[in-house]
């Protein structure tokens, strides 16, 4: 399962740090933890922002959540979460999405 968000002047290692902290709340480990600052070509004062965070279910060690961040603090920022349901059980999903919600969705544009 994929869930995309687009979300409109959030910073990136803001939501970095919420997903980050929301996945690990759902009882797994935290593998991969990557993120990495760019400067915008042509304006040196405005950065884009690139995570990836990887999570393990805990009994088996095999990967069940990937996000993947991308974005600026003055314009958009995208998130697409990449959901291994079998390892990452549906009621786990609900959660991490109501999380989200409750602490971004005044931010989130809707498609």
């Amino acid at each position: 399962m994929k869930i995309r968000k687009l979300y409109r002047e959030v910073n990136p290692e803001l939501l970095y740090d919420e997903i980050r902290d929301f996945i690990l709340k759902q009882g797994v480990s935290l593998g991969e933890a990557k993120i990495e600052t760019y400067a915008l070509p042509g304006d040196t004062s405005s950065f884009i922002t690139r995570g990836t965070l990887t999570f393990s279910e805990d009994k088996t060690g095999k990967e069940c959540i990937r996000a993947h961040i991308v974005g600026s603090a003055k314009s958009e920022t995208k998130v697409m979460l990449d959901v291994n349901e079998e390892l990452f059980l549906p009621e786990k999903v609900t959660a991490l999405q109501e999380d989200l919600d409750f602490i971004f969705s005044s931010n989130e544009i809707k498609s």
